[in-house]
C-alpha cells in the first residue's frame, strides 16, 4: 500500500508535505493515484562534472540519509544491486524510498521478466515507478537496431503495473508526436516523462504538452553545461555573474538556485551528485522561493540546446530526437 501523505499545498504549486516519510522534498500527486518526490538522485555512474563514479552504494546511503526519498537507476546502469543495498543500509524503509528504474532497449520484448530482473538486484518486491528508458530498440544480442513498437512495449508496461510490479509507469526520452500516439492507443496513461530539462532546454512546449495531459515532468542533466569545461556548449557556467548574483541574494549555491528554478516549473530535478555535502545542499531548496522576475531571468539563458543527444541512433525509425546531417555527437550519457 503507498502511503498517503497528509494534505497541505504549498503556495501555488502542486506539491503536497509528507508528514510521514522524513523526507525533505514534497510530494507530487501522479495520475493513478500515487505521489513522487519532487526530487531525487540520479545513479547513472556520471557525477556533474561528468566524472565516471562506479560505486554508488555510498552516495546512494548518504542521500537518502539527508533528506532524499526518489532514487533513480535503470538496469542499464549496472547499478540496481548497489541501491537496492543501499536502501537497506539506511536508516530509511524501504516504504518510505521512491524507487525509479528503468527498462532497457535491448529488454523491450519482455517487459515483465526484465522488470523481474531488476526487481531481484534491487531486492524489493515492486517499484514505484518503471519508465521505458527510450523509444529506441536494441536487439539483445548484439544491440543493432530493433523495430519493436513501442506501442507494444507499453503493453508490457502496463501488465507490469497489473501484476503490481510497478506502481507507476511512465515513460523517457519521447517526443510530443510519440506521446500523442501512445496516449491514442493505451488503456493506462503514462504518469511521468523523464526527460533532458536545464536552463539551456527550458522544453516549454514539451511542458505544456505534459500539463495539459496531466503527466508529471521529470529532468534529467537538470545542471546542463553548468559544470562543462569544454567551452563548447553555450552558457552559462557555475561562475556564471549573473547566476552568482542570485545565489547571493537568496544566500543559496548557484546549483540550489537552478534546481530550484526547475521545481517552481513544476518539474522533478533528478540530481547527479555523488559528494555526501552536495547531495546534502542539493536537497536543501525547499525553504526558498524565486521572485517571479528572477525566474523571468533565468529563462532567459535558453539556448534550445541539448547536452543529451545520441544521434548515433538516430537512423533508428523511433529515434526521438532531431536529426543531424553529420552525426557527431556521441556522448555517452544517453539516460538509456
Amino acid at each position: 500500500m503507498n502511503m498517503l501523505p497528509a494534505v497541505l499545498l504549498l503556495l501555488n504549486f502542486n506539491y503536497i508535505i509528507c508528514d510521514t516519510d522524513g523526507g525533505k522534498a514534497p510530494r507530487i500527486p501522479l495520475n493513478d493515484g500515487n505521489f513522487m518526490p519532487a526530487m531525487g538522485l540520479g545513479t547513472l555512474g556520471f557525477d556533474e562534472n561528468g566524472h565516471e563514479e562506479e560505486e554508488v552504494e555510498e552516495p546512494v546511503t548518504w542521500a537518502l540519509n539527508a533528506g532524499y526519498r526518489m532514487i533513480d537507476t535503470a538496469s542499464g546502469y549496472e547499478n540496481e544491486d548497489q541501491v537496492g543495498r543501499a536502501i537497506l543500509n539506511s536508516n530509511v524503509p524501504r516504504e518510505q524510498v521512491f524507487i525509479v528504474t528503468k527498462l532497457g532497449l535491448n529488454e523491450q520484448r519482455d517487459v515483465v521478466q526484465s522488470l523481474r530482473g531488476s526487481l531481484k538486484r534491487l531486492n524489493t518486491s515492486y517499484v514505484d515507478l518503471y519508465l521505458i528508458a527510450n523509444p529506441v530498440a536494441l536487439k539483445p544480442d548484439d544491440n543493432s537496431f530493433d523495430t519493436v513498437d513501442y506501442l507494444d512495449t507499453w503493453k508490457g508496461m502496463e501488465e507490469a503495473k497489473r501484476l503490481g510490479l510497478a506502481k507507476s509507469i511512465g515513460i523517457s526520452n519521447f517526443n510530443i508526436s510519440q506521446m500523442e500516439r501512445l496516449l491514442s492507443n493505451c488503456e493506462t496513461r503514462p504518469a511521468v516523462l523523464l526527460v533532458e530539462v536545464n536552463l539551456n532546454l527550458v522544453q516549454n512546449e514539451l511542458q505544456e504538452f505534459t500539463k495539459r495531459e496531466n503527466i508529471a515532468l521529470m529532468a534529467f542533466m537538470p545542471f546542463g553545461s553548468l559544470y562543462d569545461k569544454t567551452g563548447v556548449p553555450p552558457p552559462p557556467r557555475i561562475d556564471d555573474a549573473t547566476l552568482v548574483e542570485l545565489a547571493n541574494k537568496y544566500k543559496k549555491t548557484v546549483p540550489q538556485i537552478v534546481l530550484r528554478y526547475l521545481v517552481q516549473r513544476g518539474i522533478s530535478p533528478i540530481t547527479q551528485s555523488f559528494g555526501k555535502e552536495k547531495n546534502e545542499k542539493n536537497i536543501d531548496i525547499f525553504d526558498f522561493e524565486l521572485a517571479e522576475s528572477d525566474m523571468i531571468t533565468l529563462s532567459q539563458f535558453n539556448k534550445n540546446y541539448r547536452v543529451v543527444l545520441p544521434s548515433f541512433w538516430q537512423d533508428h525509425p523511433y529515434y526521438p530526437f532531431e536529426r543531424k546531417d553529420n552525426a557527431d555527437n556521441t556522448s555517452s550519457k544517453t539516460h538509456a
